[in-house]
């Protein structure tokens, strides 16, 4: 039984890739998004961005790591998230640590794996926040929305969420204060709606805002990508792959800014 690791599993952005989590056996999120494909964040767990969980790793962290790291020497992330909001652990930099010490530790066939956060961007705002994040090789932020009014529908936040223009400004910091040699991955899900009382985030309004947001924020990467699994709701459902090509070409066509890659996945 692991109490803090999953896979390796082949992830469509990151290739081989170890997922670590960070947060109790429950989901902890400050949002609760529509497309999320662990289920509904529950009412007592939908928490505020300055929530602070204490949840350090035990001296159990480092051996299980070890041991399945030694197995997979051509593995491309070490990946931290999955099971809620990682940020929220007040001990997070000290799982890091841990990370890379062991990977340093390791022998792999090519580059070592890189050491990757999820983030859904919300608690960006805060200094704090911040100043942990970038100490991560390579920064997977979230941002599926641009407009106030899609932000509410699409990611249903917790009402002490900052508002999307807060976290857009919070993203730039980050770019502006993180190190040359880490990345900022924006990662922008869109998805559809069966309800025709829903409006999805793929629409036109959401997709120039969204525009907009990534000339400012100028990250290294967009991944553009939709569900792969069971949503949170009934009613989602995926993009297909010639949506993911228009929306791309759609976005360039927008920020007209060839520093800016973006992909769909």
């Amino acid at each position: 039984m692991r109490d803090y690791t999953y896979g390796p599993f082949q992830s469509r952005r990151l290739g081989l890739s170890l997922g670590i989590n960070v947060l109790p056996n429950y989901k902890v999120c400050t949002f609760n998004c529509v497309y999320c494909e662990i289920g509904s964040t529950d009412k007592k767990n939908l928490v505020p961005p300055n929530f602070r969980i204490k949840f350090p790793p035990s001296s159990k962290f480092r051996k299980e790591l070890a041991s399945i790291l030694s197995l997979v020497p051509h593995l491309n992330s070490i990946t931290f998230g999955y099971n809620g909001e990682p940020t929220l652990n007040d001990h997070l930099l000290d799982f890091l640590n841990i990370a890379y010490e062991v990977r340093e530790n390791c022998e792999w066939t090519g580059q070592k794996p890189l050491l990757t956060l999820f983030t859904n961007s919300s608690t960006l705002y805060l200094e704090e926040i911040r100043e942990r994040v970038k100490q991560f090789e390579f920064i997977l932020a979230k941002l599926d929305v641009a407009t106030d009014d899609d932000f509410k529908r699409t990611n249903r936040p917790h009402n002490k969420s900052p508002n999307i223009e807060a976290i857009i400004n919070s993203l730039v910091k980050l770019r502006e204060e993180k190190t040359v040699d880490h990345k900022l991955v924006i990662q922008s899900l869109i998805y559809n709606s069966y309800n025709r009382d829903f409006t999805s985030n793929n629409n036109n309004s959401n997709l120039d805002k969204l525009a907009l947001a990534l000339k400012r924020i100028k990250p290294d990467l967009v991944q553009i990508y939709t569900t792969a699994r069971i949503p949170a709701e009934y009613y989602v459902y995926s993009i297909d792959d010639t949506r993911k090509n228009e929306i791309v070409k759609y976005l360039e066509d927008l920020i007209q800014d060839k520093s800016i890659t973006i992909n769909f996945y």
